[in-house]
């Protein structure tokens, strides 16, 4: 690393911090902290959302997980197919009805349909968890600084910590969606150059293609992922599995759904789910190259196979930075691993704090204006200092837990989907049917997780919501009475299914990919 290096990165940091501190003087309460004041255009969130969904474990460990990891390849390829299908489900059944109740906090809509006790357990576990998953991604991040400065962990992880705690907590959302613009330019031309110079090292893409493993260009497994002969991407799992993941995650997870209420109309926010529908897989394709030529690269260079391994592929990208990059572009493509990291923290830090804030503190409190905000501020660096803190405490079990927040996440989306799916097209079914189907969803997952190992976690986004509906439905019918919201929210509001033209290219761009992924099995 030289002096041109850390100018940059300490540049990047600088404006950042103070983008965020000029972005938040138009804060005056809690709407525009939280959802902008509803004003934000949609390619700003679809572009924001984007770059959340492309962290810097994206970043790292898609190219290692072409490139090196034992069982991987192009397979993961498989990940985004789900995700144009998700995004109409999305954009017709959730959002719309969201944006009607003029919601900050998504899980108000569990209270105004359910009641109290439903919208506070489902606004606990997405703190804990989020909060949790926050941590570890810090972590993580830290961990490949740790790496490629040098710095000591505590130092990573505390100097990235707090930089992302000073522009989210002056900016609010305003500064986490148009800085998350800028890291997203960032991170695409870090991975434009990884790939250049990549190409460049090795000679050519000729050189790639014959010195690439021919069996890791394999982009179907059609593999069910329900037995132990299954392979480790198996298509249906990914299918079926990700369909209900990706609704889940876009439609019901604060995270995401802040976003979504925070543009100028309903419209806006389905052209922004539209975008991150259409533009995802096309980023997805440029972090596969990248771990072709990168992979390429290092079949051939010893150095780089004595110091990256299977068992450690996510070192193979910050290996090659150090080795390859020359001065300048090597603080570029860190700042770029910087920003990818930073788009994901500095949204969940902000929802973690507008749940609080809206879900649990205002509830029964009236506050105005600069009270808001200062209070707004207060919560955002609390959980600011609870990530944080998450981060130093994972430590020597980070490996582990690294797997299991995926696993915990897959746990329980399928069942809080299944509240928010009965709460809109079920008006019979009452607070207490529902916590009951909710418990049951992740019952059955965390029973199929310790007792069948041999199915693939994809699955259990599935089982989740089909047990939880199926369970608050038929207790419903058969042993509870019907019981009224304690809010004055017409239950039985009726919804409006309004397709558009761009959910028919949606469906057919789904094709499209498949076709994408049969050519490249075919003639690669």
């Amino acid at each position: 690393m030289q002096a041109l290096d850390w100018f940059i990165i300490g540049g990047y940091f600088i404006s950042l911090m103070l983008f965020g501190y000029f972005v938040g003087r138009k804060n005056h309460d809690q709407y525009g902290y939280y959802v902008a004041d509803r004003k934000l255009s949609w390619w700003a969130v679809g572009i924001s959302t984007m770059a959340t969904q492309s962290s810097a474990i994206s970043f790292i460990s898609i190219p290692a997980f072409v490139a090196v990891k034992e069982g991987g390849g192009l397979t993961w390829l498989q990940y985004e197919l789900a995700l144009p299908l998700a995004m109409i489900a999305t954009s017709i059944f959730l959002i719309p009805h969201f944006r009607e109740l003029k919601l900050v906090s998504v899980y108000e809509y569990l209270q105004k349909r359910y009641g109290a006790s439903v919208r506070n357990t489902v606004a606990i576990i997405f703190l804990f968890s989020r909060a949790l998953g926050t941590g570890i991604a810090l972590y993580a991040t830290a961990i490949v600084m740790q790496s490629i400065t040098d710095f000591p962990l505590w130092v990573s992880i505390l100097g990235m910590g707090i930089i992302i705690l000073i522009y989210d907590t002056f900016g609010g959302m305003r500064a986490v969606v148009y800085s998350d613009i800028l890291q997203m330019g960032l991170l695409i031309l870090g991975v434009i150059l990884s790939i250049y110079i990549s190409i460049d090292a090795i000679g050519g893409c000729q050189i790639i293609f014959e010195t690439f493993p021919k069996e890791r260009l394999h982009t179907l497994d059609f593999s069910w992922g329900l037995s132990s002969t299954g392979g480790g991407m198996p298509f249906w799992a990914f299918l079926f599995g990700g369909f209900f993941l990706y609704t889940a995650y876009y439609g019901t997870d604060q995270s995401q759904v802040q976003r979504e209420l925070s543009t100028k109309s309903i419209e806006d926010s389905r052209r922004s789910l539209y975008f991150n529908g259409f533009a995802r897989f096309p980023l997805t394709l440029l972090y596969v190259f990248m771990g072709i030529t990168v992979g390429a690269l290092y079949l051939q260079d010893a150095s780089l196979q004595a110091n990256v391994s299977a068992t450690s592929a996510d070192y193979l990208i910050p290996e090659f930075i150090l080795a390859y990059l020359p001065e300048g572009i090597k603080g570029l493509l860190i700042a770029a691993i910087l920003a990818a990291a930073m788009s994901s923290i500095d949204s969940a830090l902000n929802s973690l704090s507008a749940v609080t804030l809206h879900d649990f503190v205002l509830k029964k409190r009236h506050i105005k204006g600069a009270k808001e905000i200062r209070l707004s501020q207060i919560t955002t660096i609390f959980w600011g200092i609870i990530i944080i803190l998450f981060a130093f405490l994972v430590g020597s079990i980070a490996d582990t837990v690294i797997e299991a927040i995926n696993k915990i996440g897959s746990a329980f989306y399928g069942p809080v989907l299944a509240v928010f799916l009965a709460g809109i097209f079920h008006r019979h079914i009452n607070s207490s049917a529902i916590l009951i189907g909710l418990f049951a969803g992740v019952g059955v997952n965390i029973f199929l997780w310790l007792a069948y190992t041999e199915v693939m976690w994809m699955w259990w986004n599935v089982s989740g919501v089909v047990v939880a509906y199926i369970s608050a439905w038929l207790l419903s019918l058969s042993y509870f009475k019907v019981i009224k919201s304690d809010s004055d929210y017409n239950v039985e509001h009726k919804f409006t299914l309004k397709w558009k033209r761009m959910d028919t290219w949606l469906i057919g761009y789904f094709f499209m990919i498949m076709i994408t992924l049969w050519l490249i099995e075919e003639f690669l």
